[in-house]
């Protein structure tokens, strides 16, 4: 970034700095002037800019900023060199983060002016007579201005004579009646928590020097970043700039496993609610304080015993911060719980963390989508992610607009996987930026502490050592607790004076006791408080045993003891209805509030909220597996996870099914899936997700003395052969395809271990992974594709393919068949060597001929795939003309002076046309190979040609924007057809040769009168730009006198999808493409697709 600088001596220079040491500065926002007026950055070079007009406004904001303590400012004239086209692009990439980051922002109002007496009006108290001038002022009309307005937090505005009217905060009123902006934009509130739709509406009336900048002005107000492409057409700029829109949410979609701010609300409402008087001792903590005002104390570790009150403490952190940030700061946390598995492991960590700091800072998302865009939702889910999420998060806590920044993670002795590299990583990613600064909880284990030495800056925060304070902070909490007990159970006053008493002699310090206790106590009759209140003793173990010896004795101690240790084995949360179908003793309990009663009578290591089941702390479950595992695990814990494998095979092969959700249609969108009413999956999610991980949990290398008849293998393989497609449909609608992918390497892993290979379990597992693997985008986001892209591209030796045949959707036919094995290199239509530009059918349909960017055409059997030909001797500027038998060049035509774009036969085979991109369109004799016309008139590349079916006209369409209609024979341009506002890429007539419809990148498709050249009708609403296929597909064979927007229903025969990712049926969706099976050009020929692809593949789809 450059700078501008006044010296003492009023002389102007100019300095250039990197991202992470650019000063403090002010900038300016004007309107131009006549571009000869503007100081140029080759004028500040030359010395020619004192001269200029435009240099006034470089001296108006030197001085002001020296006024306001700056030595450096910006102004767009002079400080970005606009001849580089890379640096101009940077800069305009760049803008809205350097406007953000500017301590002030002048706006100077060439065309609003006060005079003497209107300023000694100001000083006086009269009303502002500039005010019409300044709600008319052409600044408020720009379409630049608008990020200038909102990306700054002080803008102030200046006349002409350089007389400061007023701030952004105090004309917020006048501001808001001239743009329509909220009062809470102009405040300062994060623009990404205001819909696109009310963003995209404040640059209504805006206007641009270039027609692109109304959309490249917006992508920082919009949260993306687009690369300028002048040329392209407004409307091309705003479709790039939609699509960014769209890819961005799409990542953050993505990227979202759990949202950490509704995690610590339900923590808080779990624990009772957070109370202020509780952690506030902190704040004047001496160790807290370093941390906070120290810029080189990078990490604090607050570190204490079980039920010290560690994440209260921290959650009252966060909303101390949140109230004290500067506007800039981002502050981002993550609550780790070891009973849960969607927050109990590394990944989910920096998963977390980073959601929050992309929501906030969503211009961050660039780092992120890096990846994401080639790999989509599975790059957070597989078995890479953690190495894909640290290079992301290294990343993003380097990016140059990150300021103070503040990263919490609580528990991390809850971190149940890979706590040794989140350890590693935090402590290498404390010292890596001055922005960012960490705080950490854990117990005091000594592997926390060796691995957390390593970090230089850090300080450590105990509470044990703090022991006085938290002992009043626990004070205050048992004052609170036993108040609401009091007014709850009406005590009288020396009850309460009595449990007040017991709380606190026995409470150590440890919130967690004083809240088990008063739970406790919240299901006593007050009659028997008193006694009751003796039973319990001082110390978090002991009452934990004095809890387990209660339930040890009660007449429930079965049916309790066995959901004890269901649960204490289960890898998240669960519903009781989970709960109810996993616990074999809960069967016979009828109705919820018995279910609910038992939970209850489990309450000290139980709580139940909105019917999930929760451990009440981790110290309850660590106590049932360290000191209660002989009474709930009376055979071992392997034993329970066994069982729960076994339970949960039972649950699937009975609720298991296809289109479990009604769906119906293949193309359902598993966003728009609604469970219905009972949902099917009430008691399936958790075995769907988690049946693998028990029976790898069981421990078992050999189950041969576990079971008699029912062996693992023999389960596992019988469900696997009759229940597995439907199970990955069950997935797609838990949303856990990802995790499904995991398991069933899993399964490969234990299955190779057996050593046993007589079943086929082990060739079966190795199928069902590489299916799920291969087919995971299709299932993952419409769940009924399992039945239809998923069998119909797997190879024809899958054995799931084989077994659940009788899915595949009827009249659907591939062609050529998939290979035999999985193996992509055994695809016998790979044969290019370069992208597929062009394929076409003959007219009689028996073959299908495929033209590449290598120079070659192939013309393959249409029935059997078989490649027949392989015609080579191409150029990219001529045009070849082949025996579709033989294989022999009749003819090669030359004469373009560039590359060829398109062709195409007369319907009588007599004609041959070309288009290229020297903007011409050659029409050929297909005999003789004599150029009969060369036709001229456009303005820019030609992208495509189609003869009307009766041969007597041609239609070419270009990048000019416009279609030409020209007479075959004598050449003559019949018609110009404008009216699209991007570039015209294909053009086809319908059969009666009347009409002809056009696609153009602006996203739309015309029909036109192809006699008069009306435009008949404008098809919007596509949400890219419209390519060849599609337009064929839709348009060359509708047969009807109305054409219909393509959201309404038509009947269309057979169709490519316009993003080229599906084949639809009469207006259905119907089959998926994996994307190597995706084209890059199409053709058509009644009911059947032939399809090429950029990797040299070509393919046929049929339908009956």
């Amino acid at each position: 970034m450059r700078l501008l600088q006044y010296s003492e001596s009023d002389e102007l220079s100019i300095h250039s700095f990197d991202d992470g040491a650019i000063p403090p500065y002010a900038i300016l926002s004007h309107t131009w002037g006549e571009d000869g007026d503007e100081v140029t950055f080759a004028d500040l070079r030359t010395g020619d800019s004192i001269a200029k007009r435009g240099y006034e406004k470089i001296r108006f904001c030197g001085q002001q900023a020296r006024q306001d303590g700056l030595q450096y400012f910006w102004v767009d004239t002079c400080c970005i060199d606009k001849t580089d086209k890379a640096e101009l692009s940077h800069a305009i990439r760049s803008m809205f983060r350097w406007y953000h980051n500017a301590k002030r922002c002048y706006v100077y109002l060439s065309d609003v002016s006060i005079g003497k007496r209107k300023y000694d009006d100001m000083l006086t108290g009269i009303p502002h007579h500039w005010e019409p001038d300044f709600s008319t002022s052409q600044w408020f009309t720009r379409g630049w201005t608008l990020q200038e307005l909102l990306a700054p937090s002080i803008v102030e505005f200046f006349s002409r004579e350089g007389r400061k009217l007023g701030d952004k905060k105090s004309l917020k009123s006048l501001i808001q009646k001239i743009t329509g902006i909220s009062h809470k934009a102009l405040d300062g509130i994060p623009l990404s928590q205001f819909s696109v739709d009310e963003r995209l509406r404040w640059k209504e009336g805006r206007i641009t020097k270039h027609d692109e900048d109304r959309a490249y002005s917006l992508q920082g107000i919009l949260d993306v970043e687009l690369a300028p492409v002048y040329g392209e057409g407004a409307a091309g700029a705003f479709r790039r700039l939609m699509d960014e829109i769209d890819s961005s949410r799409r990542c953050v979609q993505d990227l979202h496993g759990t949202d950490p701010r509704n995690d610590k609300k339900r923590i808080e409402e779990t624990k009772g609610g957070l109370l202020a008087d509780s952690y506030r001792w902190v704040l004047d903590n001496i160790t807290f304080r370093q941390w906070q005002e120290d810029q080189h104390s990078r990490l604090l570790w607050v570190k204490g015993d079980p039920g010290k009150g560690k994440t209260m403490l921290l959650c009252g952190i966060v909303n101390e911060l949140q109230d004290s940030m500067p506007r800039n700061a981002l502050l981002s946390y993550f609550f780790c719980q070891a009973t849960d598995s969607r927050i109990n492991n590394a990944t989910a960590v920096l998963r977390g963390l980073l959601y929050m700091l992309v929501d906030q800072r969503p211009s961050l998302a660039v780092h992120v989508r890096k990846k994401h865009d080639r790999a989509g939702r599975s790059l957070f889910e597989d078995a890479n992610a953690w190495v894909v999420l640290t290079e992301i998060f290294a990343d993003v806590l380097q990016d140059g607009s990150l300021s103070t920044t503040h990263l919490i993670v609580d528990a991390l002795d809850e971190c149940v996987t890979d706590l040794p590299k989140l350890l590693s990583f935090i402590a290498k990613q404390s010292s890596a930026s001055s922005h960012v600064k960490w705080i950490v909880s854990s117990r005091n284990w000594p592997a926390i502490e060796e691995e957390l030495e390593r970090v230089e800056h850090k300080t450590r925060l105990s509470l044990e050592l703090n022991a006085k304070s938290v002992a009043a902070s626990v004070k205050v909490f048992i004052q609170q607790k036993v108040d609401q007990l009091a007014q709850e159970k009406r005590y009288k006053p020396e009850i309460k004076d009595a449990v007040l008493q017991h709380l606190t002699l026995n409470a150590n310090d440890t919130f967690l006791w004083v809240a088990l206790v008063c739970q406790n106590l919240q299901g006593t009759p007050k009659w028997n408080v008193l006694e009751k209140l003796a039973l319990f003793p001082s110390g978090l173990d002991s009452l934990y045993q004095r809890m387990m010896h209660q339930i040890s004795a009660s007449d429930s101690n079965k049916i309790c003891l066995r959901v004890l240790a269901v649960t204490a084995i289960l890898y998240r949360p669960v519903t009781i209805a989970e709960l109810v179908a996993l616990v074999k003793q809960l069967e016979d309990v009828d109705d919820l509030q018995s279910v609910q009663e038992i939970i209850g009578l489990c309450g000290s290591f139980l709580t139940l909220r909105e019917d999930i089941v929760y451990f009440v702390h981790q110290s309850a479950k660590d106590f049932l597996f360290a000191q209660a595992s002989d009474r709930i695990f009376l055979n071992g814990a392997e034993q329970v996870h066994w069982e729960i494998f076994l339970k949960s095979l039972a649950i699937l092969s009975r609720t298991l099914h296809r289109d479990m959700y009604g769906l119906k249609a293949l193309g359902s969108p598993v966003k728009n899936a609604e469970p219905p009413n009972p949902d099917p999956l009430a008691e399936s999610r958790y075995p769907c997700v988690y049946w693998i991980d028990h029976l790898y949990d069981s421990k078992t290398k050999s189950l041969a003395n576990r079971v008699s008849n029912l062996q693992a293998r023999g389960v596992a393989i019988e469900f696997l052969k009759k229940k597995y497609i439907y199970w990955l449909e069950g997935l797609s609608l838990c949303k856990s395809v990802g995790k499904g992918i995991v398991s069933m390497a899993k399964l490969w892993s234990l299955v190779q271990v057996w050593h046993i290979e007589s079943d086929g379990l082990t060739q079966l597992v190795y199928d069902a992974w590489r299916f799920i693997m291969y087919h995971q985008r299709a299932i993952e986001s419409f769940p009924l594709q399992t039945y239809a892209s998923a069998l119909l591209f797997s190879p024809t030796a899958s054995l799931i393919r084989q077994l659940f045949y009788h899915e595949e959707p009827e009249g659907i036919t591939i062609k050529p068949e998939m290979s035999g094995g999985w193996s992509a290199c055994l695809q016998t239509l790979e044969g290019h060597s370069n992208f597929v530009l062009s394929v076409t059918f003959s007219h009689d349909s028996a073959r299908l001929a495929s033209a590449s960017w290598d120079g070659t055409v192939k013309i393959w059997d249409a029935s059997s795939g078989a490649c027949l030909q392989t015609l080579e001797g191409h150029s990219s500027s001529v045009t070849s003309i082949w025996d579709a038998s033989s294989g022999a060049c009749l003819q090669t035509l030359e004469g373009h002076g560039g590359s060829v774009t398109s062709m195409a036969f007369s319907h009588d085979s007599a004609r041959l046309a070309s288009a290229s991109d020297d903007r011409t369109v050659k029409i050929w004799d297909a005999s003789s190979g004599a150029c009969l016309q060369t036709l001229k008139g456009h303005g820019g590349s030609v992208t495509s040609v189609a003869f009307s079916h009766d041969s007597a006209r041609l239609a070419s369409a270009s990048w000019d924007r416009t279609v030409k209609i020209w007479d075959a024979s004598s050449g003559a341009c019949l018609q110009k057809l404008k009216g699209h506002g991007g570039s015209v890429t294909s053009v086809a007539f319908s059969h009666d040769s009347a009409r002809l419809a056009s696609a153009s990148d602006d996203r739309t498709v015309k029909i036109w009168d192809a006699s008069s050249g009306a435009c008949l009708q404008t098809l919007e609403g596509y949400s890219s730009t419209v390519k060849s296929a599609g337009l064929v597909s839709i348009f060359a064979f509708l047969h009807s006198e109305t054409v219909t927007k393509p959201q309404q229903a038509v009947r269309q025969g057979t169709v490519l999808s316009l993003d080229s990712t599906w084949i639809s049926n009469n207006g259905q969706n119907l089959v998926w493409l994996p994307t190597e099976y995706r084209p890059s050009c199409s053709t058509l020929s009644g009911t059947c697709v032939g399809l090429g692809t950029r990797s040299g593949k070509v393919w046929m789809c049929w339908f009956i």
